[in-house]
């Protein structure tokens, strides 16, 4: 089954048509997780300062973070958990640590960080209008997807906080062996629910996930910018919408 889709920009209106499926990030467009973020960044960055003394400004710099705020286009707001570890790494490695050990001393910063921050439906609330327009959606026939720089336990979590598996087909995470802005990790969630990317379109708030979609041969890539979130320009988004509802079935 296709649908037409109009997306009610401030901007401009833009339609598609046979769309047969609407593939979604996570954090920052469905998931409201800029104060666990920003609680995550604070705790990585104390248990990293206590394996390598002066690391915590330059890479909370690195991280996207200025002591109070988390910069949303930043590593921690936009890369993958690898990512971030390999980033953190390298910095405990310039303090005199061998590769091996700087990766092992991050990873064991991070696991204890994950213990002491909890994602939950509470500190992760889904932004307003998001539930009801999946189950809009999905009992309408467009299938639903969820594609995370989030590792896939996270993703699962949001799913289940939310009671989100009768709308959600799947969500993938960036730990299952591909990561954004790669384009397969979008032609595998296709192949999964058997629909050509030229069927689908992409609703993220970083330029990865613009840059995947496209490189994918999605149908049309659209930024979100909520109110509150810092507010980019994507290259080679379509358009960019503000809230949920804007993505409107047509008839």
């Amino acid at each position: 089954m296709a649908f037409t889709i109009n997306i009610q920009s401030p901007t401009r209106n833009q339609i598609f048509t046979d769309i047969q499926a609407l593939i979604f990030d996570k954090d920052g467009t469905l998931e409201n997780s800029k104060v666990y973020l920003e609680n995550l960044t604070i705790e990585r960055l104390r248990l990293l300062e206590e394996i390598a003394a002066g690391i915590s400004q330059p890479l909370a710099r690195a991280f996207g973070f200025d002591g109070q705020r988390l910069n949303g286009t930043g590593l921690m707001g936009v890369g993958s958990r690898q990512e971030t570890l390999i980033a953190s790494a390298a910095y405990v490695a310039e303090r005199g640590h061998s590769w091996f050990d700087a990766l092992t001393l991050s990873h064991h910063c991070f696991d204890q960080a994950d213990r002491q921050v909890i994602p939950n439906a509470q500190t992760c609330p889904m932004f307003p209008g998001v539930g009801e327009q999946l189950q809009i959606w999905s009992q309408r026939g467009v299938k639903i997807a969820i594609l995370s720089a989030a590792r896939q336990w996270s993703v699962e979590r949001f799913i289940a906080d939310h009671q989100l598996e009768s709308w959600v087909e799947f969500g993938l995470g960036s730990d299952q062996g591909l990561s954004k802005p790669d384009p397969a990790l979008y032609q595998l969630a296709c192949q999964k629910l058997g629909v050509d990317p030229q069927q689908t379109l992409m609703i993220g708030d970083a330029q990865g996930d613009i840059t995947m979609a496209k490189r994918a041969g999605a149908k049309g890539a659209i930024a979100i910018g909520w109110p509150g979130y810092q507010s980019v320009q994507l290259k080679q988004a379509d358009c960019t919408i503000e809230a949920i509802e804007q993505i409107q079935i047509v008839g």
